[in-house]
């Protein structure tokens, strides 16, 4: 199927889960989800593989077992590109619009080998230049950030803020407004496009797969 873009039905779905998140309702909509999300949401994975590779398309449900909150439904629908080493590209479907991203998320190798390149007077200033041009591109910093500096760097660290993330990405939401047509594609494209040098910049200095 070719992608078309979203119908309003997809956010107002979402709108609906958010005040009931159980089974009964996502069970009575079911050909909703299947319909204005599920199906569009595959075409656009689809039709960004030719440029990005395998798209994932993440599952509906979420994984309650360790969690106090035991909603069983996200209330998105998230796709996945371009991952290499907990480094790639994101988009999640919601009421709100549509979300696009990327950044890294790994473990205690990949946290080590992003703070050595922050510490870097090469590779530190580089990763500074990045996001400022994102953040004057309407992007925005998100991750898991440390309250206090990350023990063995000085409070006085000229890139102390980028040190102080745990993982880091760089996202922008788009409203409903801007997904209705098969034009919605192309502002993907050209979202994961602007992001490339961050994914560049962590491919190279955090993944394990970027590295010699």
């Amino acid at each position: 199927m070719k992608f078309q873009g979203f119908p309003d039905r997809a956010f107002e779905f979402y709108a609906g889960l958010e005040k009931d998140n159980s089974k009964e309702y996502w069970h009575s909509l079911k050909d909703v989800y299947d319909t204005c999300v599920r199906t569009p949401v595959e075409a656009l994975a689809e039709a960004l593989e030719e440029r990005y590779g395998p798209v994932k398309v993440w599952r509906p449900q979420r994984d309650v077992r360790f969690s106090n909150d035991k909603s069983p439904y996200k209330t998105y629908q998230g796709i996945t590109a371009g991952s290499a080493d907990s480094v790639g590209y994101y988009a999640q479907l919601s009421a709100e619009g549509l979300r696009l991203g990327a950044g890294f998320h790994g473990g205690t190798e990949q946290l080590g080998r992003y703070r050595d390149a922050v510490d870097d007077e090469r590779h530190g200033p580089e990763l500074e230049r990045i996001v400022r041009k994102l953040e004057r591109n309407g992007w925005s910093l998100v991750g898991e950030r440390l309250r206090t500096r990350p023990r063995g760097f000085p409070a006085d660290h000229p890139r102390l803020e980028l040190l102080r993330y745990r993982s880091l990405g760089a996202e922008r939401l788009h409203p409903p407004t801007e997904l209705h047509g098969p034009e919605a594609l192309d502002l993907v494209r050209k979202g994961w496009s602007g992001l490339k040098p961050l994914t560049d910049w962590l491919e190279a200095r955090v993944s394990g797969e970027g590295r010699p």
